[in-house]
């Protein structure tokens, strides 16, 4: 019989091993940004421009759910070793790309990986380690993330000056390597099978419709508009795979996303919560450097750099705050204080503009967003995770990681859609694709043209504002229960025998 409490050393590699695969992961979705321009200049096809991002939101956000589920099922080493594998033969792939099609293509496959890595990662630790301990193992995984959004810029545009865009997916071969070989060595954790039936149809509708979902506010509504006739018609295919999705879970043996959960009033208050955080998120991390860029014509890569003040509240907070909960075992109060940082923070981006005074306003608002998504996103999961049955953690997981996603997803079209409602047509196209150019312009051409941008940044972020307000509301209605003391492996186990 294999050890259910885990000693700390074994714990320790597994953890290491989670890690690194994560950060293989988090670190790709930051890269390949800064090399985009070259990549397009070498292969063509301009028009495959936006499938390059898509491809891998789509898949990544398809397979989270599903490597949750699945894993419940079938066991977490297995599933975590083809999440790996897959993310590296996808990184082959866009390495040796000589097409903008075999790009794309290597991109989904890569996106099926980095989904299945960011449920596996979280999954893991829920496992081994109880809900008591896990705040500050989970919220040093947030900091891979906020660290990566600012390193993956930086090393893209290394890889492109003195190497080879290639090398930004090469570089993935040797590090999933390391990451594959330390899973293998560690991941060796008991798990009970359970004899049942996969739900195949469910799975098909879920996937259907989140690719449905995404193509609609990705590509669909861009190309052709939000009330065009394509895109009601993409919305009404969302809608009747969605409708069709819920009427069929509940007649599944064992279904692919329990509707039970969402009974949970726990689940009601957390999920929408950190869909709304990662909305915030998208909102400053897609809206202030290219207001930097058109202020002070900084590059991109270090346009990235001065994001710098929000990564380390994030890193800052969601580590300390896991702390604090391993310590106290209460959680309730810090999603409640870091949305009030958040809401402060984002009513401090409203008043942005071209003076010192203002950006340095914004920049303290950057720290408190950061302290906000620190205080809520790790601990949100883990609260989810604490009010789920353990039968049902790797999809309870996967589920808030997949909500995350979708709100990300939604709000960066909505903001984009508001930001275009405010300087379309009141600024050459141009300037929007490479906004640093705005600083080399004649007066008063200038000046005008980082008004329009200033206006426009400043109406995504007054609408955010709401959203923040809204995310705080959800945070009063947690109800606070009791962290476990036992590992989900150690109730398993019990529950087996």
């Amino acid at each position: 019989m294999q050890e259910v409490d885990l000693p700390k050393k074994k714990i320790y590699m597994v953890y290491a091993a989670m890690m690194m695969a994560t950060a293989l992961s988090a670190l790709d979705g930051t890269i390949i940004n800064t090399a985009m321009t070259t990549i397009v200049g070498d292969l063509g096809g301009l028009r495959a421009y936006t499938w390059v991002g898509t491809a891998y939101l789509l898949t990544s956000t398809v397979a989270t759910p599903l490597f949750g589920k699945f894993s419940d099922l079938f066991g977490r080493r297995n599933f975590t070793q083809i999440a790996i594998g897959t993310f590296v033969v996808g990184s082959l792939v866009c390495a040796m790309a000589n097409s903008m099609t075999v790009l794309v293509v290597g991109r989904g496959i890569q996106g099926i990986g980095g989904g299945g890595i960011m449920a596996m990662s979280v999954v893991v630790i829920a496992d081994i380690i109880s809900p008591r301990e896990r705040g500050k193992y989970v919220g040093a995984f947030m900091s891979v993330y906020a660290i990566s959004s600012v390193a993956g810029p930086l090393l893209g545009g290394f890889f492109v000056d003195q190497l080879n865009w290639r090398w930004i997916f090469l570089i993935n071969i040797p590090l999933g390597i390391v990451a594959s070989a330390m899973v293998h060595s560690s991941l060796r954790i008991p798990f009970i099978r359970r004899d049942t039936k996969v739900d195949i149809i469910g799975a098909l509708l879920l996937v259907s419709a989140i690719t449905s979902l995404v193509l609609m506010i990705s590509i669909v509504s861009d190309e052709w508009g939000w009330s065009s006739p394509q895109n009601v018609a993409v919305g009404a295919l969302t809608v009747s795979l969605i409708a069709g999705f819920i009427w069929w879970e509940p007649h599944a043996v064992d279904p692919i996303i329990p509707l039970h959960l969402f009974k949970n009033r726990i689940i009601q208050m957390v999920i929408p919560m950190i869909a709304l955080v990662g909305a915030l998120i998208t909102a400053v991390g897609a809206f202030m450097p290219l207001f930097l860029q058109a202020v002070s014509g900084v590059s991109p890569v270090n346009s990235g750099l001065l994001m710098v003040p929000m990564m380390g509240g994030i890193t800052f907070t969601s580590i300390w705050v896991g702390r604090r909960i391993a310590s106290t075992g209460y959680y309730k109060i810090w999603p409640t204080l870091g949305m009030i940082c958040g809401v402060i923070g984002m009513v401090m981006m409203v008043f942005i503009s071209n003076s010192p005074i203002a950006i340095s306003a914004a920049v303290v608002g950057m720290v408190l967003i950061g302290f906000a998504t620190g205080a809520t996103m790790p601990t949100g999961t883990l609260i989810v995770q604490n009010s789920v049955d353990v039968r049902d953690l790797g999809v309870a997981s996967s589920v808030t990681i997949l909500c995350r996603s979708l709100g990300q997803t939604i709000a960066l079209a909505a903001f984009g859609a508001i930001f275009n409602a405010n300087v379309i047509g009141k600024i050459d196209e141009e300037y929007l694709r490479t906004p640093r150019k705005i600083n080399q312009l004649p007066e008063p051409a200038k000046s005008q043209a980082i008004d329009v941008i200033t206006n426009g940044v400043q109406a995504v972020f007054m609408w955010a504002v709401p959203l923040a307000v809204l995310a705080f509301v959800f945070t009063l209605f947690i109800v606070e229960i009791p962290l476990r003391q036992h590992t989900a492996l150690k109730e398993q186990h019990d529950a087996a025998v």
